[in-house]
């Protein structure tokens, strides 16, 4: 089993909004499969809202509804793509480590 520096943050949260980690010692499991398509959806959806966001800033016009909705919309992304960055970083420092001469 991995150690607790070596849990991964899962790229959702529990009902309580807090994090959610795993630990495996098995990269290729249900789980880790599971939270690595999650991730890989929620950036592909990050660059569809950034998308959006540039279309509707490049409008002359704009409803404040619609900028309040790309505002929540967009903040949510970018919770959802931080998590995933923190997530992936922390696997990148364990494996650096794990690498080490000793």
């Amino acid at each position: 089993m991995t150690t607790s520096n070596e849990l991964r943050l899962l790229p959702w949260t529990g009902p309580d909004g807090k994090p959610c980690f795993l630990s495996t010692d098995h990269n290729g499991g249900h789980m880790s499969r599971l939270a690595d398509n999650i991730e890989s959806a929620q950036l592909g959806m990050a660059t569809v809202l950034l998308d959006q966001a540039l279309d509707i800033l490049a409008q002359a016009e704009t409803d404040p509804d619609d900028l309040r909705l790309l505002t929540k919309d967009l903040t949510g992304a970018l919770r959802d793509t931080l998590r995933v960055a923190t997530s992936r970083g922390h696997r990148l420092d364990s494996r650096s480590t794990d690498q080490r001469p000793r």
